[in-house]
């Protein structure tokens, strides 16, 4: 299980995933989507494959998934602490 919680994920430029309130009750999701970003991760977590998400998804497009997940991986790597 990943230890970081989605909603605290920074957006970059790409814009992949933003949280209205109006959307999902200000729920992360994809850009132009109501697919929840934690979706996502929850597939890949099952071990599912990032390609059964898009089939499953078909909304959400190939390089917001991976853009979204450079983000999430930038953020952790940001508030990673020294062991």
């Amino acid at each position: 299980m990943l230890d970081f919680d989605p909603e605290e994920v920074t957006v970059a430029a790409t814009g992949s995933v933003h949280s209205d309130p109006e959307t999902l009750g200000g729920v992360p999701v994809f850009v132009g989507t109501r697919v929840p970003f934690q979706t996502l991760i929850d597939y890949l977590e099952e071990g599912q494959s990032l390609a059964d998400f898009l089939a499953d998804f078909p909304t959400v497009r190939h390089d917001q998934a991976i853009a979204a997940l450079e983000e999430a991986k930038e953020a952790v790597l940001a508030h990673a602490r020294p062991a």
